[in-house]
């Protein structure tokens, strides 16, 4: 199995549950599996996103200024690595986990520089239909759906709004189908060559 998951963090499966039961939606990036946040994520409403109107090409903002920073200090994170199939090592960064509704629903939106080594990791019950949108996002980013066997099904690539746009455009809809999704930096996954069906590994 890609994910490797304690026994001592099963608390982390209910709170997983629960957001998906009342319709989880994440800011920044994602929208969870439902619901209307302001968070990207989601599997039906797409009012959750990432927003902002920075330049989606450059990364998430100037590194220097955030390199090395944490994503959400409160959060719970975790090493997130990502491997071919075969097993060789393209990338890895550390991941805030937002695996609440309220989390998921923030998601990046409260974020104005990403660190290159750094990335969000958004935890659902089980797959199922994971929609994102960019609403108050300030920086773009990758979307990563992963399956249950941490098998990445879908990237896509999200521009941060436009200054006359919130997020919640129809180009800045994301779906995809998963029990996990990661957020990076704007192209991450193509500068490490990271394509669907390779395999991505992290703790809970």
């Amino acid at each position: 199995m890609a994910l490797r998951e304690t026994d001592t963090r099963t608390r982390r499966r209910l709170l997983a549950s629960i957001g998906t039961t009342l319709g989880a939606v994440a800011l920044a990036g994602c929208t969870g599996t439902g619901g209307d946040s302001d968070s990207a994520g989601g599997d039906t409403d797409p009012s959750n996103g990432s927003g902002g109107d920075s330049d989606p090409s450059d990364g998430g903002g100037d590194e220097s200024d955030c390199a090395g920073g944490s994503v959400h200090e409160s959060y719970d994170e975790t090493a997130v690595t990502v491997t071919t199939p075969a097993g060789e090592q393209l990338g890895s960064v550390t991941a805030a986990i937002a695996e609440t509704t309220e989390a998921q629903r923030i998601g990046l939106s409260e974020v104005d520089c990403l660190p290159p080594d750094r990335g969000m990791l958004f935890v659902y019950e089980r797959n199922q239909s994971l929609g994102f949108w960019m609403r108050n996002m300030e920086i773009g980013i990758d979307i990563v759906h992963i399956d249950s066997e941490g098998v990445i099904t879908s990237i896509q690539h999200a521009e941060a709004p436009a200054a006359d746009e919130d997020g919640t455009e129809e180009r800045h809809q994301y779906p995809g189908t998963g029990q996990f999704v990661l957020e990076v930096n704007y192209n991450w996954t193509t500068e490490h060559g990271v394509e669907a069906g390779d395999i991505v590994t992290f703790d809970l």
